[in-house]
């Protein structure tokens, strides 16, 4: 069965499609579901639109859209709730707990936690995005002493994603290596990493996997052949063990995942903004 789904909100709406596809997430083994976000419903006439548009959906497929949404401003909150969706609404829900136990009313304040309130917070995380663009793939190892944390492994592993990912998100300032098949086969680690051993952590990747990432990158090619990521797994993996180096298998995880056991493993500091 196939249901539409609605995020929607006054600013991003992406607290609204984190939340809500974790719910979702529990029910996509039974149900397919069409997604659509629309972000920075901030007044009444939009709040009508997006009614109007719930509406119509509910009356072609003969099914209540479900809608999850952060809007903060009850007035316009009211206008999406008078539709013929299934609400979630998240402020709702939440906000009056709160206040009760607080014991203070909520500000109403629309887009509070995305806000720029903190500049310093906000340039540390631009800092940290363009020390891991610049930290990319080896490229440049002077940033190693600087980093908080450097992902090793071999090529299309998920370093670089991961590296972005902790940089946007938690303002870890990260930068990844990948083991060449050059590097893997000399004794010792690579030169580059031997000063900051203690800031490395692997990743690894079942090789049929590595295979059919590497054959979309440069198909027929010795570098995608299933018995190179084989070999290279291979020795990545004895090449962490002989160094302790903590790693983790990559092959079933997202990127958030990754990057969260990163952060736990590593003991960094999650800067949340």
């Amino acid at each position: 069965m196939k249901r539409h789904v609605f995020y929607i909100s006054d600013r991003t709406g992406i607290t609204a499609e984190v939340l809500g596809g974790a719910l979702l997430s529990q029910f996509e083994d039974h149900m397919d579901f069409e997604e659509k976000t629309i972000p920075f419903v901030d007044n009444q006439e939009k709040a009508e639109a997006v009614r109007e548009k719930i509406d119509r959906i509910a009356r072609e497929t003969g099914h209540r859209p479900i809608v999850f949404d952060t809007i903060v401003d009850p007035s316009i909150r009211a206008i999406v709730r008078q539709s013929s969706g299934l609400i979630m609404d998240f402020f709702h829900t939440f906000i009056g707990p709160l206040e009760k136990e607080l014991g203070v009313t909520s500000s109403f304040r629309v887009g509070k936690h995305h806000a720029i309130d903190d500049k310093g917070q906000y340039d540390h995380r631009i800092e940290a995005v363009n020390f891991a663009l610049n930290a990319d793939d080896g490229k440049s190892p002077r940033y190693f002493d600087e980093a908080e944390v450097i992902l090793v492994g071999v090529s299309r592993c998920g370093k670089t994603p991961t590296s972005l990912y902790l940089a946007m998100q938690f303002g870890i300032y990260a930068a990844n290596y990948p083991f060449t098949p050059d590097d893997l086969e000399k004794p010792g680690l690579p030169k580059p990493l031997q000063s900051n051993k203690d800031k490395l952590f692997g990743l690894t990747i079942d090789p049929v996997r590595l295979h059919e990432i590497r054959t979309q990158r440069r198909s027929g090619s010795q570098y995608a052949s299933l018995q190179q990521c084989q070999r290279e797994v291979r020795m990545v993996e004895a090449l962490y063990r002989r160094y302790g180096i903590q790693f983790l298998d990559a092959t079933s995880k997202s990127i958030e995942e990754i990057a969260t056991l990163v952060v736990e493993s590593c003991n960094l500091e999650r800067r949340l903004f």
